[in-house]
């Protein structure tokens, strides 16, 4: 630019970099909203395993629930059922509980003058209407081992 012009007309000539502030903050826009997705990510992702450990915890003590039924049966009511499916109330009721008794041995064995048999109880909580493999399965087993 000549001397008369910028005299003429009153401005400077501009250097070559026009438009390199709309580049930095296009990428600074993306940048904040890919941060904002990550974010909405990570909390969704939070609130599903807290939800599933609370699933965990309840599935938990439905098996641990039927357990205690099943020694009830083979303690006092002298009954060791092959397999039961048991229900249960309150927060427990979204799961299905099987409890199954085998004796561990063929036959009673001696001690010290009494006959004592070995049992063994297995307790299975799965959530109800969940498949294996589903996001929401939830499952737990416990098993004891008793003398009576």
């Amino acid at each position: 630019m000549s001397l008369d012009h910028l005299q003429l007309t009153g401005k400077k000539s501009l250097p070559q970099q026009r438009g390199a502030t709309i580049v930095a903050a296009i990428f600074l826009l993306l940048l904040l909203a890919g941060l904002g997705a990550l974010m909405v990510t990570m909390t969704s992702v939070q609130n599903t395993t807290s939800a599933q450990d609370i699933q965990g915890a309840r599935a938990y003590q439905a098996a641990r629930a039927g357990l205690e039924w099943g020694i009830y049966q083979l303690q006092v009511a002298d009954s060791c059922a092959s397999s039961a499916t048991k229900t249960f109330g309150g927060t427990l009721s979204a799961f299905s509980v099987e409890v199954a008794c085998a004796h561990a041995g063929a036959s009673p064995y001696d001690e010290a003058g009494s006959a004592v048999k070995v049992h063994r109880i297995r307790s299975k909580a799965v959530l109800a209407g969940s498949a294996v493999g589903a996001a929401g399965y939830v499952e737990r087993e416990l098993q004891a081992v008793l003398e009576k």
